[in-house]
């Protein structure tokens, strides 16, 4: 089997989904090839010819090749201005070169002029007129040498994101024009929220063979004619380890459990989308992420838990990884605990993110978060005596915010700035499917039948408009809110914000 990552995710580690599958299908002895195409058409668009006409292009192509070694070496990162202007750069020769192809390409996005990944009728046109998607003389080789050389029996891609979207069609219609005969199968975070929309019908029929929701070890299983069941499979990296990321050293993505232990956060996509928590237990995780340091040699580990749990937590400080590592955890009790905290600090955790959504006690219990800001306070307190960086995300715009509780959140943040080292701001998006919906005045947010979110009259007239305007003039200029934010890595953010810790 081949199974594919494609265009465009940030290129800053190996795609987890597609090495989980391949620890599944290796496994059981069904070979397979692991394919960054990401990464792989990155470097193909920055080394294609590039016309450089005022001297911020010029100087990014001439320090093209010096930007990406110093952003693969620890020393770039104990320099933020330096780091800054590398990322910054690179970022300019892909905004270029997408600018002929009517694109606005970057290092993490990806979206064609006049065309929505939100229309199936748009991903189909992707498909048929595959030949004018930028990438296509990238794939147009790479994916018949893929095929040639290892003459697969089913093609897999794992689509995330609603950057990956127009580039997975055009070489899907690629595959299709080129090998009829080739079933096609596409699984992912995107496609599981498609399939999760009760009014969800098909459009794709006669173009992929087989849609996947959630976790797709089982059904490639069986689309490969083993009769094994899914066991204990650690996630295998082979195929992936020497691909030059852009990272200070291999990025080891590692998920102990899908879903969410919590899962009761109003609004939340697993919450909407009805996504089981399913748990490793910790002894399992323990076992396997020793094996895969040992042999991947990571700088860093991922947890890619929507919130690791305590037991996990518990696990680790006992018995240590090896490596640093960091992920997102809920504000808990333990977590209040200096001890505890330090203890964790010990065995490697460098930063926990932490998804604080507000900082008013009244949003917070309207969305069912579980938490008090007593105990985040405590929680942050502990975190920054232990010497653990946090990363807190905040929503604004809920229908429980108006002004005032949003005034409450930029208090909160700035009376607890020096424990806050890195900040991520988000603007509500009402899930189309969520149960609350019903009791608000809803409209369409994004024109597509594959919209995941709607539009909504604010019960209290806190509209985007007005959510975006406090940001902007009002909690983004506050002193201490604004040295917080100076530290978020461009483009990159929490991905590389562990490397500055």
């Amino acid at each position: 089997m081949l199974l594919i990552h494609p265009p465009v995710a940030k290129p800053c580690e190996a795609p987890a989904g597609i090495a989980r599958l391949a620890g599944a299908l290796r496994g059981s002895g069904l070979p397979c090839t692991l394919v960054d195409a990401n990464l792989e058409a990155l470097s193909f668009l920055l080394a294609r010819p590039l016309t450089a006409t005022d001297t911020w292009s010029s100087r990014a192509r001439r320090h093209l090749a010096a930007n990406l070694a110093a952003l693969r070496t620890p020393d770039l990162y104990r320099n933020p201005a330096r780091y800054q202007r590398a990322v910054v750069d690179i970022n300019r020769l892909v905004e270029l070169a997408g600018r002929p192809h009517n694109c606005l390409i970057s290092l993490a996005n990806y979206q064609e002029s006049g065309i929505s990944p939100q229309k199936s009728t748009d991903l189909l046109r992707n498909a048929e007129q595959f030949e004018k998607n930028i990438y296509y003389d990238y794939f147009s080789r790479r994916l018949p040498e893929l095929v040639n050389q290892h003459q697969p029996n089913l093609v897999g891609f794992s689509l995330n994101y609603l950057s990956q979207a127009a580039t997975t069609f055009a070489m899907i219609g690629f595959f299709k024009a080129s090998y009829p005969g080739l079933p096609i199968v596409v699984g992912g975070g995107l496609v599981t929220s498609w399939l999760s929309n009760p009014a969800w019908r098909n459009p794709f029929a006669g173009l992929i063979d087989h849609l996947v929701a959630g976790p797709g070890e089982e059904s490639l299983l069986k689309l490969l004619g083993s009769k094994d069941t899914v066991g204990p499979a650690p996630p295998s990296y082979d195929g992936l380890l020497r691909t030059a990321y852009l990272a200070p050293g291999f990025i080891l993505p590692y998920a102990a459990s899908s879903g969410c232990y919590w899962n009761k956060c109003s609004f939340c996509p697993e919450k909407v989308e009805g996504n089981p928590y399913l748990p490793m237990p910790p002894d399992q995780v323990l076992a396997e992420v020793t094996d895969l340091v040992a042999r991947t040699r990571p700088a860093l580990l991922h947890f890619l838990d929507n919130a690791i749990s305590p037991a996990l937590l518990r696990a680790l400080s006992r018995q240590p990884p090896g490596i640093a590592w960091y992920g997102f955890a809920r504000a808990d009790r333990q977590l209040t605990d200096v001890d505890f905290c330090r203890a964790l600090r010990q065995a490697g955790c460098v930063m926990l993110k932490l998804g604080l959504e507000s900082g008013d006690q009244g949003v917070l219990d309207a969305m069912d978060k579980g938490i008090d800001l007593d105990m985040v306070s405590r929680t942050l307190a502990a975190l920054r005596q232990a010497g653990i960086a946090t990363y807190v995300y905040l929503l604004f715009g809920t229908p429980a915010e108006a002004l005032p509780e949003a005034h409450r959140t930029l208090e909160f943040v700035s009376r607890h700035s020096a424990a806050i080292t890195f900040l991520n701001l988000a603007i509500f998006n009402m899930p189309v499917n969520s149960p609350e919906a019903q009791h608000l005045f809803v409209m369409d947010f994004y024109e597509g039948d594959l919209s995941l979110y709607t539009d909504f009259i604010h019960p209290r007239g806190w509209n985007r408009h007005a959510v975006r305007s406090f940001l902007d003039k009002e909690f983004k200029r506050h002193p201490k809110i604004a040295a917080i934010l100076r530290r978020d890595p461009f483009l990159f953010t929490s991905n590389h914000a562990p490397f500055f810790c």
